[in-house]
């Protein structure tokens, strides 16, 4: 397709080598791995078995069953990683934060294992505790508090400005959302429909990636940029759903902390 915008569709191999890789590991059944010949021993030729491992599908091995609790340094269950979010979360910070569309309470990002202090090293029953980090779009804040998941006592709090960690799945697509709506997503749209014979209305119809993007770290950047890094600012990998073709948007960076859109370069 000789179209002026799909200069701009890059090849899958190209950008898809920025993703991190997915390892799924499969167990083969014992007959795949040379246990039973043909006739049902170790008796089989080398040929046999190595056809019977060819046809045999793999087997997934299913995850354990999960308490609701865990001991010592195993990873959070499920039950514990929302308890720890609705510990932290708490009324005055649920009524004055601020998630990245606008919504009232501030934007979750990660719930994590805390860390033990020095003395707590090598206990025989360590406490468990939760690190929840939060990105509070009221203020540009980055909050992280940490939590003992049996008595249920917020110990810490800690609040920074200026630290940017990746943005999570809400906060690509509420950025590629602020691309399509915004004249600096016209050229995206025209590569969609180039690439697809479609018009790109929503961001369900990619797949996007967000990396943080901080004037003066990534880049002296346009003016339009001069407040990324106080303020929540990516950039994305922008990919059409169903196995379709990889749109280069790297040069644009969408401010959510402003809701606005810019352009690196010329």
């Amino acid at each position: 397709m000789n179209h002026r915008h799909l200069g701009r569709v890059l090849a899958g191999a190209a950008v898809a080598a920025t993703a991190a890789a997915v390892l799924i590991g499969v167990t083969l059944p014992d007959s795949a791995s040379g246990g039973e010949g043909s006739g049902g021993g170790p008796q089989g030729s080398a040929a046999e078995q190595g056809q019977a491992a060819r046809q045999l599908p793999g087997v997934v091995e299913a995850a354990p069953a999960q308490g609701k609790t865990g001991k010592g340094r195993d990873p959070l269950t499920d039950a514990e990683r929302k308890r720890a979010r609705t510990l932290t979360l708490g009324q005055s910070f649920r009524e004055s934060g601020e998630d990245v569309t606008g919504g009232k309470g501030p934007e979750q990002l990660s719930t994590d294992l805390a860390e033990l202090t020095p003395d707590e090293v090598g206990a025989a029953d360590p406490p468990r505790r939760a690190d929840v980090t939060y990105y509070d779009y009221s203020d540009d804040t980055y909050v992280t508090k940490t939590v003992d998941l049996v008595s249920g006592k917020v110990e810490r709090t800690d609040t920074q400005r200026g630290v940017q960690p990746p943005p999570n799945r809400d906060e690509a697509r509420e950025a590629a959302r602020l691309l399509i709506a915004d004249k600096l997503g016209q050229e995206l749209k025209k590569d969609f429909k180039d690439a697809t014979g479609k018009t790109l209305n929503s961001p369900d119809q990619l797949t996007v990636t967000g990396f943080v993007y901080r004037t003066g770290v990534d880049g002296p950047g346009p003016a339009a940029t001069r407040d990324c890094g106080k303020h929540r600012c990516v950039r994305l990998f922008t990919k059409v759903t169903g196995g379709g073709p990889w749109i280069d948007t790297r040069q644009l960076v969408i401010d959510l902390s402003a809701r606005s859109v810019a352009r690196l370069g010329s």
